[in-house]
C-alpha cells in the first residue's frame, strides 16, 4: 500500500467518526465530574465505569482502579510484550461550572458547528477522546506499537492520590513512552509541544480580629480592619503593578531563560496582542512579545484569588467585619522547591502580621522535560505530518501534578502533545473544543504511534 493511499484511508476513517466522536463527547462531558465539589462523587464512578465501557467497545482491554479519593481508568491496545509500549495521560474529572454565566448549559454539550460547547469539551475529555481514535486506527492499521491509557479524575484539584496509584499499580503501567495530551497551543496557526510546567502553591490567609460585626460609627478608628490588613499584607508581598513578588528569597533558585529558549518561544507564534484577545483581557504587563511570553512560562507568579469577609449585598452597610481571609497561590518554576517557598511565605506572613492563620491548600512541583533527542522528534514529525507545520517547543504556564508523578514513580519523562486552543477557554465559561482539532489530532496521534514503533527500543 502506498504511503498516498494510506493517508487516503486515514483521512476516510477520520471523515467518517465525526458523528460517532461527537456523541462519544458528548456523554462523557454530560456527566459533571467536578472533582473539588465531594457532591458529585457518583459521577466521577459514573463517568469511570463509561469509560472503561467506551475503551472496551474500541477493542482495548480497560478497567476501573479505585484509590483512597476518586478512580482511575486505565486501559491498554496490547499487540506484543516485545514491542515498545507508550501510555498517553489525560484527565477527565473537570473544574466547577455555574449554568447561569454560561450562553449554554455546561454539562449539556451542544455541537454549534465545529464547535462542541461544555465544561471539560477541551480540559481533558476531547483530547483524550481524539487520542482514543487515533489510537484504534492505529491498532487496526497493523502499527507495532502498544499503547495505555491513563485517565485521572482528579488532576483538576493536584492529584492527591495519583501518585499512591501508580505505586500501587506500577506493574500494569510499565511503558517506555509516556505523552500527556492535556496542554494549550499559542494559536491555531502554530502547533505547540510543551516541555516544562510551572509548580503551584496555594495558600489561604485568615484574620479573625473580634467575634462579631459592629458598626463602624462606634468602633471606626480604633477596632481593627481584617480585610484592610490583609489588603495591606498582599500588597507587602507583591506589586500588583509589575506582579513583582518582594517575599525575600523567593526568587533565589528562578534560572534565566536561555537564548535558544527565547528563540522557541517567541517562534511558537506567542505574540502579546494575540494573547489579549485570546484570553479577552483589556490590557497587560508588558507590550513586548519575548517578556511576555517568558512571564507565563518561565517566571514565577503571586496571584490573589479572592478576598472573602464583611458584608457583600447591595448598597453599603456600615460595619467593621470581624474576620476576612485571602485566597492566594504562587506558581513556580523548575527549580524551586515549593516546601522552601511556603516557608519563606510562611515566615514573612508572621513577620508582617503576627496573629494571621496560614492553611495550605496542596503544593505540586513544577517540571522540566526534554525538548531534543528521538522522542521529541518523533513527536515534532507527528505534529507536522497532521497539521503541515512544524511546531515550536515552549513551556506550559499550569501545572500537572501527575507529570511529576509519573516521572518519579515510573522514572520515564513526558512530552506533551495537547491539542486544545486559547480560545477553547480552559477553566473559563463557555469552554469548548473543535473539530479541526479533533480530526487534526487523530492524524496526528496515529504518526506519533507509527514514528515511535520505528524507533529503537
Amino acid at each position: 500500500m502506498t504511503v498516498e493511499t494510506k493517508g487516503k484511508e486515514l483521512n476516510q476513517y477520520v471523515q467518517d467518526s465525526r458523528k460517532s466522536f461527537e456523541q462519544h463527547l458528548k456523554e462523557l462531558v454530560d456527566i459533571p465530574t467536578v472533582s473539588a465539589d465531594p457532591a458529585h462523587r457518583q459521577d466521577m464512578d459514573r463517568c469511570a465505569a463509561r469509560a472503561v465501557e467506551l475503551l472496551k467497545s474500541f477493542g482495548a482491554g480497560a478497567e476501573v482502579i479505585q484509590t483512597k479519593g476518586n478512580p482511575v481508568v486505565i486501559g491498554e491496545f496490547h499487540r506484543s510484550k516485545d514491542l515498545p509500549t507508550v501510555m498517553i495521560y489525560n484527565h477527565i474529572d473537570v473544574q466547577p461550572a455555574d449554568p447561569s454565566e454560561w450562553k449554554s448549559p455546561p454539562f449539556d454539550m451542544k455541537v454549534d458547528g465545529d464547535k462542541y460547547l461544555g465544561r471539560g469539551s477541551t480540559d481533558d475529555k476531547g483530547p483524550a477522546l481524539t487520542v482514543l481514535y487515533g489510537a484504534k486506527y492505529a491498532f487496526d492499521n497493523g502499527v507495532p506499537i502498544n499503547i495505555k491509557f491513563c485517565w485521572e479524575l482528579e488532576e483538576e484539584i493536584g492529584s492527591p492520590n495519583f501518585e499512591q496509584f501508580l505505586k500501587d499499580n506500577k506493574d500494569k503501567l510499565q511503558t517506555d513512552y509516556i505523552a500527556v495530551s492535556d496542554t494549550v497551543w499559542i494559536s491555531r496557526e502554530r502547533p505547540a509541544i510543551g516541555y516544562g510546567l510551572r509548580g503551584l502553591l496555594g495558600v489561604i490567609v485568615k484574620l479573625k480580629t473580634g467575634t462579631k460585626d459592629v458598626h463602624s460609627g462606634l468602633v471606626g478608628g480604633l477596632a481593627r480592619n481584617p480585610i484592610g490588613e490583609l489588603a495591606k499584607l498582599i500588597s507587602t508581598c507583591y506589586d500588583a503593578t509589575t506582579g513583582e513578588v518582594k517575599i525575600p528569597g523567593f526568587y533565589d533558585d528562578v534560572n534565566k531563560v536561555t537564548e535558544s529558549e527565547g528563540k522557541d518561544f517567541l517562534a511558537s507564534g506567542f505574540t502579546v496582542d494575540g494573547f489579549k484577545k485570546a484570553h479577552e483581557l483589556l490590557k497587560l504587563r508588558t507590550e513586548d512579545n519575548l517578556e511576555g511570553a517568558t512571564r507565563i512560562w518561565a517566571r514565577p507568579t503571586f496571584e490573589v484569588h479572592g478576598i472573602t469577609g464583611g458584608y457583600s449585598g447591595p448598597g453599603v452597610k456600615t460595619i467593621v467585619p470581624f474576620q476576612a481571609e485571602a485566597k492566594l497561590s504562587m506558581r513556580l518554576v523548575p527549580s524551586q522547591d515549593p516546601e522552601k517557598i511556603f516557608k519563606l511565605f510562611e515566615d514573612f506572613v508572621k513577620k508582617e502580621l503576627p496573629d494571621a492563620e496560614i492553611e495550605r491548600e496542596g503544593a505540586l512541583f513544577p517540571y522540566s522535560g526534554e525538548r531534543t533527542g528521538p522522542e521529541a522528534e518523533a513527536a515534532v514529525k507527528a505534529m507536522k505530518e497532521a497539521f503541515g507545520k512544524e511546531p515550536a517547543f515552549v513551556r506550559e504556564g499550569g501545572s500537572i501534578g501527575a507529570i511529576v508523578s509519573m516521572q518519579k514513580v515510573l522514572g520515564k519523562s513526558s512530552l506533551f502533545l495537547g491539542l486544545s486552543l486559547p480560545e477553547h477557554g480552559y477553566h473559563a465559561i463557555n469552554e469548548n473544543y473543535d473539530w479541526q482539532q479533533a480530526s487534526g489530532g487523530m492524524k496526528m496521534f496515529v504518526a506519533y504511534f507509527n514514528a515511535l514503533a520505528e524507533l529503537k527500543r
